[in-house]
């Protein structure tokens, strides 16, 4: 008896270790928390949340703010990422950890960043063990950013807001002037490991023009609020992974650009030719023998691998013509699209059935008309998913384009 007492009381220990003394599948419901995925209607009915009109409609928000005013932005951007790999971001109120999903977003936050800003740079910044550590330098080749830091992933030690905040400073003091500074750092801590005064690193941080921003992971602390003040960064706590790539990924755009760095400038820059496929040779940046690609610099002639970077013999911006054409957009970007008031869809026989853009139908069950935007200018009807690729990605409205293509062909006939 006392054996099976024993073996008895041991599965008693294990189950409530594992499951806190829950059932599988109440486990189950509680790792997912479905019922967050729900909510109440008018007459009392729970039914699920529409994540789609949820998200347009934020982003319609952002839109809207974005392009209230005329503002001049920094098209040349360099910008460090400082992330916290502290014993904080173990945690696993993220799952699977918070070190894997932060991991996640700033993969594609990188890969929106160079979608957004060609011209510009990133460098990533690791704080572990009290210190910071520079994993790469500044540059313009998304996957090499993306291979080092999964190939860095792991959590020990304390974090240090100071360390960081000085290594960065030190790099982007560096930079050329017409350039313009910034920092995101991703914090998991609650608090910070510093060797001096940090307040006196924040200051110095305003004096060399960084912009410093913050997303928490855990809560909201008085000294990362207080450098995005000094900084004219944004600090925000994320609530969830949703909202954490929400957070993330609102630092892809170009921000205002700082007083001292809206006088106009010139930059002198070089439009490297590809070199032809089988010639042999000596790569500039990797200082190795490669065959075939690369370019060929304008002023030196020393080859480099990708574009757009800075000459490492004799220092020539190195860009091309796409990547200027696709910082344009930030310069003069669309006029966000008009709302379709419920007035006019009391006439719904006389809007369109099909959106311009896809030409999928405009119409819900029931053939009554679902959400729907207009553009301002072609008056041109647009479904959501479309309202939100034409401002994200294409930076063209379709209706616009095709009435200048044929005002263009009418006047060659005449």
């Amino acid at each position: 008896m006392n054996t099976e007492e024993k073996r008895f009381n041991q599965e008693e220990e294990d189950e409530e270790e594992n499951g806190r003394g829950r059932e599988a599948w109440e486990r189950t419901y509680a790792d997912e928390r479905s019922w967050e995925s729900l909510q109440e209607d008018e007459s009392g009915l729970l039914r699920p949340i529409d994540n789609k009109t949820l998200s347009h409609a934020q982003y319609r928000r952002r839109l809207r703010t974005a392009t209230a005013a005329r503002i001049q932005k920094g098209l040349i951007r360099y910008l460090y990422i400082i992330i916290d790999f502290s014993r904080a971001a173990a945690e696993m109120d993220y799952k699977p950890s918070r070190m894997v999903v932060v991991a996640r977003q700033v993969e594609a936050y990188i890969r929106e960043f160079f979608d957004q800003n060609p011209l510009s740079q990133i460098g990533l910044v690791i704080l572990k063990d009290g210190v910071a550590h520079c994993l790469t330098d500044l540059g313009g080749s998304p996957e090499a950013h993306i291979k080092a830091l999964m190939g860095k992933l792991g959590t020990s030690g304390d974090a240090s807001l100071q360390n960081g905040l000085d290594l960065v400073c030190d790099l982007l003091n560096q930079i050329p002037s017409y350039g313009h500074r910034e920092a995101l750092i991703l914090y998991s801590a609650l608090s910070t490991c510093d060797p001096g005064d940090i307040l006196e690193t924040i200051q110095k941080c305003k004096a060399s023009k960084i912009r410093c921003s913050v997303i928490g992971l855990s809560a909201e602390l008085y000294i990362c609020k207080h450098l995005c003040q000094e900084t004219g960064g944004m600090y925000f706590v994320a609530l969830d992974e949703p909202h954490l790539k929400e957070l993330v990924l609102e630092h892809a755009p170009p921000p205002p650009a700082i007083a001292e760095f809206a006088v106009a400038n010139l930059i002198k820059m070089g439009f490297p030719q590809r070199t032809a496929e089988g010639v042999i040779s000596i790569c500039s940046c990797h200082k190795e023998a490669k065959v075939g690609g690369g370019y060929t610099c304008p002023r030196c002639k020393a080859r480099i691998c990708e574009l757009p970077t800075e000459c490492c013999i004799c220092g020539l911006t190195l860009v091309s013509s796409p990547h200027l054409a696709r910082s344009y957009h930030h310069l003069f970007p669309i006029r966000p699209f008009d709302d379709v008031s419920p007035s006019a869809l009391k006439d719904f026989h006389k809007l369109p059935k099909n959106c311009f853009g896809c030409q999928l139908s405009l119409l819900n069950p029931g053939n009554l008309p679902g959400p729907q935007v207009a553009c301002p200018n072609c008056k041109q009807h647009f479904c959501l998913d479309c309202d939100i690729y034409i401002h994200e990605s294409l930076h063209n409205c379709p209706g616009c384009e095709s009435l200048r293509n044929s005002k263009t062909i009418s006047d060659m006939e005449e």
